[in-house]
């Protein structure tokens, strides 16, 4: 089967992009002029270069292809243009779905983001049913996918071959950005982790995040979603499993989400507007943070045969990522223990 990857260069897309190859796909992968091809130099794959906004381009790269992964995403909760994202995120999977329906493509799989889901500040597992809107969809990350997702869900409901995966918070090796999740274990690795607040996320394997792409490719519904996910972990639970593989402390000072704002308005202005880089905290972190985005996978367990694993192994790899690849200087205090 011939297949197209969107954001295969990236952190999930790239381990889609590994796992259809294992399966003897025929790869086309669409990068950008600029893209850092790192994650795909061992593929055998045919790259087009094209962009998202440019539908000649997609067409292009869909010619021929039976199955189209569109993983590709702006993911960042600091932006200093939102406009980019929007046109990325939501005009961008827009362009695909019309791109796929002029091309012949059989599916689309589009990855979403658990971030569409309905959270509580209570800590109630959320699931595809659980009742949301776009006024709880806080930052232009969350709001750009959700109204991205609504696009793909409206597509398959009116009878394009559609279908919607959610990955929670994915962990693993090739996270080259890193995405900010990954950002949370360079940063305890650096040591600027002194404190944590109350708050929590469902913390998953890449690698199963990528079977539960071609699980949705061969048994999925049109116009549905589903979770793939893995465990759902405090933020404190995770700094514990960080310090239990590496030897370093955890955290043990709980700083109240007020505090916690306070920083992250400082470093917002400071490091985004008068430094004009991406800053360490932003404001749309910590309001998301107020909810634990614990998430169920129950659906895609009984629909698509998706397996929840534990996460610690995926954790241990993304520490022995970062330490290879220099994201992190070597210390002799970091322990390189098993999970």
């Amino acid at each position: 089967m011939k297949v197209l990857v969107t954001g295969a260069t990236g952190f999930v897309g790239s381990h889609v992009a590994q796992l259809l190859a294992a399966h003897g796909a025929d790869l086309r992968l669409l990068v950008r002029p600029l893209s850092r091809m790192e994650n795909i130099a061992s593929l055998n794959a045919d790259r087009v270069t094209g962009d998202l906004r440019d539908p000649d381009s997609l067409k292009k790269a869909m010619q021929g292809c039976e199955f189209v992964f569109h993983v590709a995403a702006d993911y960042r909760l600091w932006v200093r243009d939102p406009e980019q994202m929007y046109r990325s995120n939501v005009e961008g999977t827009r362009a695909i779905i019309r791109a796929a329906q002029e091309s012949g493509v059989r599916r689309v799989i589009y990855t979403s983001s658990v971030a569409t889901m309905g959270f509580t500040t209570t800590g109630h597992i959320a699931s595809e049913t659980s009742p949301v809107s776009i006024k709880e969809m806080v930052g232009h990350y969350k709001r750009s996918k959700f109204m991205a997702e609504q696009i793909a869900i409206e597509a398959g409901k009116n009878g394009v071959n559609v279908v919607v995966v959610n990955p929670t918070t994915p962990v693993g090796e090739q996270d080259i950005k890193p995405t900010p999740t990954g950002r949370i274990i360079v940063d305890f690795l650096k040591r600027n982790f002194p404190a944590y607040v109350d708050t929590g996320l469902n913390v998953v394997d890449v690698k199963e995040v990528a079977r539960g792409h071609l699980l949705a490719m061969e048994k999925a519904v049109p116009g549905e979603r589903y979770i793939l996910g893995g465990e759902n972990l405090t933020l404190k639970q995770i700094l514990d499993k960080l310090a239990a593989l590496t030897g370093l402390p955890s955290p043990t000072m709980k700083v109240p989400h007020a505090v916690a704002m306070g920083f992250a308005v400082f470093d917002q202005f400071f490091t985004g507007m008068i430094l004009r880089k991406e800053p360490r905290a932003t404001v749309d972190a910590v309001r998301m943070g107020r909810k634990k985005m614990f998430a169920s996978s129950s659906k895609a367990e009984h629909a698509l045969g998706y397996k929840v694993v534990p996460v610690g192994d995926a954790l241990h790899r993304a520490i022995q990522w970062f330490l290879a690849h220099g994201y992190v200087e070597v210390a002799g205090e970091i322990a390189t223990a098993r999970a």
